[in-house]
């Protein structure tokens, strides 16, 4: 196993990775900005260094000053959490080029899964479905309308070098996509330097649905189970659920089938995770049939997700332990063939953000206490004293539970929201409040228009 272990994040997973590591009896040293000083995940680190200040280019991103900190303190291994670095190809290149282990993908597989143009093509020659859209850049607006007129309106327009739900337009018809083409290349040059767009059709009613993938020290790669991701404010998550309640047996064994072949695709190792979007198709010509579905491949997030924990509840497993132990070439604690969930798992995203219109509120934290119980847990990367500051994601806290279907995990996610006391920063606890009371997301049958219908 790694002995020692560079946490190149902040926050609850910084905190969350470091928990996992000192159970291991790794070493765990955490880096941070000044800003985040008095943040939790640095006391609980073995070691802490500071690597700049709050401007996260200056400090999270800030290559040299990680590499310089995994130096000092004897790092042997870096693991880059989710966001910043996480999926920076030249940084996992810069990492093992330094003689440290990278706890992720490869460089290479994260470069062939981060340019959303040339992920779909890969996935389309693996025979993993993909939505009608270009296959190549839409190199100009013109190539943008007649792409557009090809593939049908409605259409999403994408930049190929997103993620996180940014850097996207819906174009109803040609005037809305020349808007939307101009807007979405110029955001995406200036946030990720680089300016090229896709060209897609746009579903209006769609689940989105990603499946956990682990790929093995010994080449293999394996599913664990899908994740219900259809509650969502401007493209991002809020919710997400394991399993599905809209994916029936068979559309889940071709689920995890297509998500396997995506990884092995790419040579994937370490953990990994295959999104798509599950569309219902209409009802039979007698109509007497129950609707079908197909789902298409949306990306490949080259990283440990935000919402892993319901994974791990639903199937038994530390999903960075595994990430330890594939990086330093160990088999998994599990046995590979003999998969299978038990019971169901919610997360909730406590976000420092107005529960109305989900606008940023950060702030002091005057007041917090985290709900307990059987089924309930909370990762967190805050305690009472300190103050969420404007610099970063908005996320506090993710709050999890589990029960042995989904009916008891909603019960419980009630009573856990109910006894989150947090106060200081604006909150969206009681969004979740409301949403757990909501009769669409209670029947299971809701899809990603679901917060928009409850404003």
């Amino acid at each position: 196993m790694i002995e020692s272990l560079l946490v190149a994040n902040r926050g609850e997973i910084a905190r969350r990775i470091i928990r996992t590591a000192r159970r291991l009896g790794v070493r765990a040293i955490a880096v941070h900005s000044e800003a985040d000083a008095g943040l939790p995940f640095v006391a609980e680190a073995d070691e802490a260094v500071c690597v700049g200040p709050a401007n996260p280019a200056q400090s999270y991103r800030n290559v040299e000053a990680i590499l310089a900190a995994a130096k000092s303190t004897g790092a042997q291994a870096v693991h880059p959490g989710y966001g910043f670095l996480s999926e920076n190809a030249d940084f996992a290149r810069t990492v093992e080029s330094s003689g440290l282990i990278w706890v992720g993908p490869g460089a290479d597989a994260i470069t062939a899964m981060g340019d959303k143009i040339n992920a779909r093509n890969l996935m389309a020659a693996a025979g993993v479905p993909v939505a009608p859209g270009t296959t190549d850049p839409a190199a100009d607006l013109d190539a943008a309308v007649a792409a557009a007129a090809e593939i049908g309106y409605p259409v999403m327009v994408k930049a190929a070098a997103g993620g996180g739900g940014m850097g996207m337009g819906v174009a109803k018809d040609e005037a809305a996509l020349r808007t939307e083409y101009d807007k979405v290349r110029s955001f995406a040059e200036r946030m990720f330097g680089d300016g090229s767009v896709l060209i897609e059709r746009y579903f209006p009613r769609v689940r989105h649905v990603e499946v956990q993938i682990l790929g093995l020290a010994d080449g293999r790669v394996v599913a664990l189970g899908e994740r219900e991701c259809s509650v969502q404010r401007r493209n991002q998550k809020l919710v997400e659920e394991s399993p599905s309640p809209a994916v029936s047996p068979e559309l889940r064994e071709r689920f995890l089938a297509a998500a396997v072949r995506a990884g092995e695709a790419v040579g994937y190792r370490n953990a990994g995770t295959v999104e798509c979007l599950l569309v219902p198709r209409e009802r039979d010509a007698q109509g007497d049939g129950p609707a079908s579905e197909e789902f298409f491949f949306l990306e490949m997030n080259t990283r440990l997700q935000v919402e892993h924990p319901v994974t791990e509840l639903v199937y038994g497993v530390d999903l960075v332990e595994e990430q330890l132990r594939v990086a330093a070439g160990l088999a998994p604690t599990f046995d590979p063939d003999a998969l299978a969930p038990r019971g169901h798992a919610i997360e909730l995203r406590i976000n420092a953000e107005d529960p109305k219109r989900f606008l940023p509120g950060p702030g002091a934290i005057t007041a917090w206490t985290e709900p307990t119980g059987e089924g309930v847990r909370v990762d967190s990367g805050y305690v009472a004293g300190n103050t969420v500051t404007p610099f970063y994601d908005s996320l506090m806290a993710k709050l999890i539970v589990s029960g042995k279907d989904r009916a008891e995990a909603i019960a419980r996610a009630r009573a856990a929201v109910a006894g989150f006391e947090l106060t200081g920063p604006k909150c969206n606890l009681p969004f979740f409040a409301e949403l757990l009371e909501n009769e669409e997301f209670l029947s299971g049958d809701y899809d990603t228009g679901i917060v928009g219908r409850m404003r």
